[in-house]
């Protein structure tokens, strides 16, 4: 069996947090390749140094003094080294990145040296070997990855060594320089290694004991999601639940590689499993019908509304090209007979919701058109649904029971998960509803 395992920034945070990684390591030989993040928060009130790094580009852009700030980045790291007696020239490290820090320095290349860092200092203290993400993580100009280019140059690094170290959130673009991922990319890595080697299992560590079921900000001591399926993740993902980063689930769905998360301050808390399909361990343990509860709030829902609407063909299309043309996302599309409903981030259309009023009645000429604001989208996720008949019902009847005003509504035709959108004010008591009735 082979393992990737990746471990967040709170959980490379500081020499102690080292010591919890290197313990989970050796406590299992088939964990043989380790994806790192940038040293991340030691309590409450601390700095990630991926923040301190960008703050760093931020004075060079402006030429503000970026001396104190990156002080605090070598300080950090000099900590690390010393507490654990290692020897990486860390001081040859900072002065390549010191050389290269001016008006004009990549701001990708900057931000990436805080995984670089941790991914060296980890790797000696793990006695792994190190493998710059620049060396084979490979992206195309537009973005994506690379894939096959990917999977070559990683074959070349494996023939020489088997046990390694990798720092997430960047790799190269075909040019050479460097390029990072969206905040939480070393997820991402962590994945794309995973698929390129056909692992067994993706371990993906941090500091809570798995995907929580509701947010604990809201539901206090919320129940552990012990398996969930990725589409069931994806919904979740999607509607604000943020343990993994959405796009790391595609590298490893595409091989039916599981995901387990886990915390590295509870090792031996079994996490949540993410699977393609979760049968197998569902005979055993049955699940809850919903799996989990997640949403955001501010939102803004467009109501188109029409007679005979449903015999008319392309209204809906024109009226979603009138969204393109303003380069606005759709989030939902509620639909009734002779009415619909585009919902969209309020963000996104703030300064233009008259403009988009207009075009909407010159294509499609609507009866009326209805804007709701300040909106929250829920969407209750579970695969046991399939098998519940009147969940809908349910769900809708204790809302009312609770006088929360639903203004939206959708289920989709694989019935594991029903959206809802309330008032803003009412997301937090609908969660808590929720919860207490079908999952506390």
């Amino acid at each position: 069996m082979i393992k990737v395992s990746k471990f967040g920034g709170s959980s490379v945070a500081d020499a102690m947090q080292f010591e919890k990684v290197k313990r989970i390591i050796e406590s299992d030989p088939s964990r043989q390749f380790v994806v790192v993040s940038a040293t991340g928060k030691r309590f409450k009130d601390d700095n990630k140094v991926t923040d301190l790094l960008y703050l760093c580009h931020a004075h060079l852009k402006y030429g503000v003094s970026y001396e104190n700030i990156f002080s605090l980045i070598e300080e950090r790291y000099y900590a690390i080294q010393k507490d654990l007696k290692l020897k990486t020239d860390l001081q040859k490290e900072f002065a390549e990145i010191r050389s290269k820090m001016n008006r004009d320095m990549s701001i990708d290349y900057l931000v990436s040296r805080g995984e670089y860092l941790t991914g060296l200092l980890m790797a000696e203290y793990l006695g792994f070997d190190f493998a710059d993400a620049a060396s084979f993580i490979i992206f195309n100009y537009d973005g994506s990855i690379n894939f096959e280019k990917t999977q070559s140059a990683l074959e070349k690094i494996l023939e020489e060594h088997t046990r390694l170290v990798v720092p997430g959130f960047y790799g190269v673009l075909p040019n050479g320089m460097v390029k990072v991922m969206s905040r939480g990319g070393s997820d991402i890595t962590g994945a794309i290694l995973a698929n390129a080697i056909n692992a067994d299992v993706y371990e993906n560590w941090t500091d809570v004991s798995g995907i929580l079921v509701a947010d604990p900000r809201i539901i206090e001591n919320p129940r552990r999601i012990e398996s969930i399926t990725y589409n069931e993740l994806r919904e979740l993902s999607y509607m604000g639940a943020n343990v993994l980063h959405e796009e790391a689930i595609f590298p490893v769905k595409e091989k039916n590689i599981p995901i387990n998360i886990r915390n590295t301050n509870e090792p031996d808390n079994p996490g949540t499993m993410i699977m393609e399909d979760c049968s197998a361990l569902d005979k055993k343990n049955p699940p809850h019908f919903i799996t989990g509860i997640s949403g955001r709030k501010n939102f803004t829902a467009f109501t188109i509304n029409r007679s005979h609407m449903s015999n008319e063909i392309g209204i809906v299309r024109r009226v979603l090209q009138v969204f393109e043309n303003y380069k606005i996302s759709i989030e939902n599309i509620p639909s009734g007979i002779d009415s619909f409903s585009v919902v969209v981030a309020s963000e996104k259309v703030e300064n233009c919701i008259y403009d988009l009023i207009a075009d909407i009645k010159e294509s499609v000429n609507p009866d009326s058109i209805k804007t709701y604001e300040n909106l929250s989208l829920i969407a209750i996720v579970g695969r046991g649904m399939v098998y519940r008949p009147g969940i809908s019902g349910k769900v809708f009847g204790e809302l009312g029971k609770h006088d929360i005003n639903i203004r939206t509504i959708n289920q989709g035709s694989d019935e594991i998960n029903i959206v809802v959108g309330v008032e803003n004010k009412d997301f937090e008591k609908t969660i808590r509803v929720m919860y207490e009735r079908f999952i506390g």
